[in-house]
């Protein structure tokens, strides 16, 4: 199943599931943010990665359900997913200023944007085949919607988290 397959399809179990599960649901990202505070690695970064998740799952009465874990890895792939979008667009203006200036100097180097898009734009493609197979791992079974969402979140969470890297410490 492609994955905008999957995502319809578990935004439709999230709709045909019971009213009641739906409003005991609540996910904060403020686990992830507090974890996040103070560390430099990006392996430290991603063991904060799932905790807001986590946390919701845990705190929920459905959270641990098929439609709990789902809404709750949705929630947390959401905040990454922004956040990634974020910090592209700021080293996307960053590295078109750096091109600039070389231009202006009659630097000869290959674009650093150009680079940076064409990265990206890779990627994506990357990111939803490996989480297709791990969606296939579970040979059609409930536990695939979760289980791609937790994919989706993990890899939309380590590119975010190595762009701000590579914004807050450049190209070292």
């Amino acid at each position: 199943m492609r994955l905008s397959a999957l995502i319809l399809t578990t935004l439709a179990a999230f709709a045909a599931s019971p009213a009641a599960a739906q409003e005991e649901l609540h996910f904060s990202p403020v686990p992830t943010e507090s974890c996040l505070l103070g560390t430099e690695t990006l392996q430290a970064m991603e063991a904060c990665v799932g905790s807001a998740a986590t946390a919701c799952m845990e705190s929920n009465e459905f959270g641990y359900t098929t439609v709990g874990m789902g809404y709750c890895l949705d929630q947390e792939l959401a905040f990454w997913d922004a956040r990634l979008n974020a910090v592209y667009r700021q080293v996307m203006l960053r590295d078109k200023a750096e091109d600039a200036e070389l231009a202006e100097i009659g630097a000869t180097v290959p674009s650093l944007s150009e680079a940076l898009r064409e990265m990206q734009r890779a990627w994506i493609p990357f990111r939803d085949a490996a989480c297709d197979y791990e969606r296939a791992q579970w040979g059609g079974g409930t536990g695939g919607g979760p289980a791609t969402l937790s994919c989706l979140m993990y890899a939309t969470a380590r590119q975010a988290l190595i762009l701000e890297i590579r914004l807050t410490h450049g190209y070292q």
